[in-house]
């Protein structure tokens, strides 16, 4: 019997939501990744291979991945976002649940001002 190894399953679910979108000038992705102390957010531009810009709590100062602070990363990256011109973006999970932390992120982006 094998082991579940849930990183494993992350990534086999994160290339398949990979294989379906793909960030443009126009609609770039908003990809978010998490680490044990930090949340991470990015607006990338797929066709050019360049990330537009980026929040995460350790431009906080916070050393905490819950749901606040990823509402607060996400609340960061609308500003920088609507700050270089991005209106709307395509939200790449990750391979997480939408729930807690990514929908806490998703969420406080919608507030601030990003479609998607």
């Amino acid at each position: 019997m094998s082991t579940i190894n849930r990183k494993a399953i992350r990534n086999r679910v994160h290339t398949r939501i990979r294989k379906k979108l793909a960030g443009t000038a126009e609609r770039p992705r908003l990809a978010v990744s998490f680490s044990n102390q930090h949340v991470y957010a990015q607006v990338i531009d797929d066709t050019k291979g360049v990330t537009l810009c980026a929040a995460c709590t350790k431009n906080l100062d916070l050393k905490k991945a819950n749901q606040e602070t990823a509402a607060k990363v996400g609340t960061l990256v609308a500003e920088r976002a609507l700050a270089a011109g991005i209106t709307e973006v395509v939200f790449d999970r990750g391979g997480f649940l939408y729930h807690g932390k990514v929908k806490s992120l998703a969420d406080a982006a919608r507030e601030a001002g990003l479609k998607f």
